[in-house]
């Protein structure tokens, strides 16, 4: 059975290896490693089909050490320790083991706490390969003893390239040179792989194969077989917090057209509208706040009017809400003023309530003086009685600080009119 296309035209050296000039460039050090066939022990990071397992390949063809591949996937604790002990046998007789595990992410702690000592003593150089956040999925302790290696996607030119040689000229590619196609479908084919190369040449492959008697790939012939490569999303990995991260920036640095940008790119990876509506309302408290009351008002009534029309014509209620809150004046004063309260409770504890301001319905709050002092507001001037209601030992503290923008403005005149007449009546 022949091998897929992707499987076929992995790089058997560094000459053949495509892109990654930055981490494999002539001089680079990981270069220098792998010619002098004195790797370390590595995480190989990137999104699919940059480049990772092909150059685990790579070293597979050109080391004189053991190379032992496994797939976190499909395997546990018991192959792991077995793969040790073998690696520590043949360790004893001169020959170093080299480890790569593909998808090293899929391990849970206990499996990757299995190769710590291993690695750390030398018993197996690991190569583990991942498109998840190391920083997330990989044990900081196994993370310290590798060198993390960053992988990019591969950039049009270089899938332009691959998709030319695959289907033309490469001796274990397709050899179709009686093929015709143009450089806009190419365009449209490279574009939609997004940077992944075993996308672009699984494409490539399922295209050809049904090319029958035609010469010709053109818009036509993509319209009929083409299927569409879903965005690189997963709402439980980086990317889901990477993008949340710049939507809610986006929103925070009034950029409407940046934030309808990502939010619809996380829609269009499948997120739950749900999940972003809670997220935007959270921003309408968190970095509009009294700037603009009505950032709320608004985000619970598009929460409201999703959940009654549901989608798609929900969905234009995010529209609506993510705009308005990108064009919205900001503050964050409503965020500090409780951050600044919960540190002074944790300073201070408990602190009583001043006996003026405790309930005195009962006999014994009567008879300890519960209520004592205190003045009505509602029959003072302007309805305000400029007392001190925090614990004596706060008196003074001031929590929030309104800024000047938005509705705000209005807000601190108001506030700062009320400390007035409170020290004027010191």
């Amino acid at each position: 059975m022949t091998a897929p296309l992707a499987e076929r035209l992995r790089p058997q050296n560094l000459d053949e290896f495509l892109g990654q000039s930055k981490i494999l460039g002539a001089g680079s050090l990981l270069r220098k490693s792998l010619e002098n066939d004195s790797v370390p022990s590595m995480i190989f990071w990137g999104p699919p089909g940059c480049g990772k397992t092909s150059l685990a390949h790579v070293i597979r063809q050109n080391t004189k050490k053991r190379f032992i591949a496994i797939s976190a996937v499909s395997s546990g604790v018991k192959e792991v320790k077995a793969v040790m002990a073998e690696a520590k046998d043949h360790l004893a007789l001169g020959l170093a083991t080299i480890l790569f595990i593909d998808e090293i992410h899929r391990f849970n702690k206990g499996q990757q706490d299995a190769l710590l000592g291993a690695v750390e003593d030398g018993t197996v150089t690991l190569i583990g390969a991942t498109t998840e956040n190391p920083g997330f999925e990989v044990n900081s302790a196994l993370l310290s003893r590798c060198q993390l290696i960053l992988f990019a996607p591969l950039s049009p030119e270089h899938l332009s390239q691959l998709f030319l040689s695959a289907l033309k000229d490469h001796p274990r590619g397709l050899q179709r040179r009686e093929v015709n196609v143009s450089p806009e479908v190419i365009q449209k084919i490279v574009s939609q792989a997004d940077g992944d190369a075993r996308f672009l040449l699984n494409q490539l492959e399922w295209i050809e194969g049904n090319l029958g008697s035609r010469t010709q790939i053109d818009d036509a012939l993509l319209e009929e077989m083409q299927y569409k490569k879903p965005l690189r999303y997963d709402k439980r990995s980086e990317e889901h917090y990477n993008l949340i991260s710049v939507l809610h920036k986006s929103v925070r640095g009034s950029d409407p057209d940046a934030a309808l940008y990502w939010l619809h790119r996380m829609l269009k990876g499948g997120e739950d509208p749900r999940f972003l509506l809670r997220r935007l309302m959270r921003m309408s408290m968190e970095d509009i706040g009294l700037a603009d009351p009505n950032a709320l008002l608004l985000a619970t009534a598009a929460r409201e009017a999703f959940d009654f029309m549901g989608v798609p014509e929900g969905l234009i209620a995010l529209d609506e809400l993510v705009i308005y809150l990108s064009l919205a004046p900001k503050s964050n004063s409503l965020e500090l003023a409780g951050n600044k309260v919960n540190q002074i409770i944790e300073q201070t504890g408990t602190l009583p309530v001043p006996k003026a301001y405790r309930n005195s319905v009962t006999k014994v709050g009567k008879s300890l003086g519960y209520g004592n002092g205190y003045r009505y507001d509602h029959d003072s001037p302007g309805a305000y009685s400029a007392q001190e209601h925090l614990p004596k030992s706060l008196i003074g503290t001031e929590f929030y600080t309104p800024t000047e923008y938005g509705k705000e403005k209005s807000l601190k005149e108001r506030f700062e009119q009320l400390k007035r007449l409170k020290n004027n009546g010191k």
